[in-house]
């Protein structure tokens, strides 16, 4: 899909990937709708954008989720038929699968999957009445292989691949496209804001990661050449292949 003079959708716009994805679809001619739970940063990011008057800001919290109709419907509204949705806001949770509180698991479910689904879907009928749209989804290496101290959030990311990758074949017919990013680490502010009790390690891996401009720039790309999944990080996306073609060695390796 040309993003070009398209109304596009983003959650999570008010830092890291969806904020630098925001000054990428502006910069190629898209108009803008931004989400996140924090309106005054999201505000910010808004007036950073050339032409702000062409683009709305849509308060959006994915942990209510009967908020969530009423949003899309405002979104509608207000700018018209969603084009492109990027379902991008998210959140990580750093402990032992074991030790987890179920309350915390289910908030990151929440948030990663059941949002993102219920978003998806109030959008569909629009496009599926006019036979053209575009899903794009923020997943993570995470969501292909599952690390060790990371269970909540991997497990919220496997299960974006089985909800989308179905959707993707439902609605090709209906010239919907769906496409799915898993980056590896990127320098956003995900770890400082995980609910852990030290996130120092998961900081450390962050800072070393792909800046947030690159991310956007590969993820833009996929969404305007339909592709239907790609990987994008440095020495971590390894693991992607590994699993694949050496599953042993990679279970070794997570063991350590």
């Amino acid at each position: 899909m040309t993003v070009r003079n398209r109304h596009v959708w983003i959650t999570g716009a008010c830092s890291g990937i969806g904020e630098a994805l925001s000054y990428e679809l502006s910069h190629r001619g898209a108009h803008l709708s931004l989400s996140s739970n924090r309106p005054d940063a999201l505000r910010t990011v808004h007036q950073r954008r050339p032409r702000p008057d062409e683009h709305l800001v849509q308060p959006l919290d994915l942990a209510e989720p009967a908020s969530l109709q009423q949003a899309a419907d405002a979104v509608h509204e207000t700018v018209g038929p969603v084009d492109l949705l990027v379902n991008n806001a998210g959140i990580a949770h750093h402990g032992s699968a074991a030790k987890t509180e179920m309350e915390t698991t289910r908030r990151v479910m929440e948030i990663n999957l059941l949002g993102a689904v219920q978003l998806t879907k109030a959008v569909l009928p629009s496009m599926i009445e006019r036979q053209e749209g575009h899903v794009a989804v923020v997943s993570s290496v995470a969501g292909k292989v599952g690390v060790p101290g990371l269970a909540a959030y991997a497990a919220s990311k496997h299960a974006l691949h089985g909800w989308f990758d179905s959707l993707r074949a439902e609605v090709h017919d209906d010239g919907i496209g769906v496409t799915l990013a898993c980056p590896g680490f990127v320098q956003t502010s995900i770890a400082e804001n995980m609910s852990t009790a030290d996130p120092t390690a998961a900081e450390k891996a962050v800072s070393k990661g792909l800046p947030p401009s690159d991310c956007a720039e590969a993820l833009a790309d996929a969404i305007e050449n339909n592709k239907a999944e790609f990987t994008v990080g440095g020495w971590e996306t390894i693991a992607v292949y590994l699993k694949r073609f050496a599953p042993t060695l990679l279970r070794r390796f997570l063991r350590r």
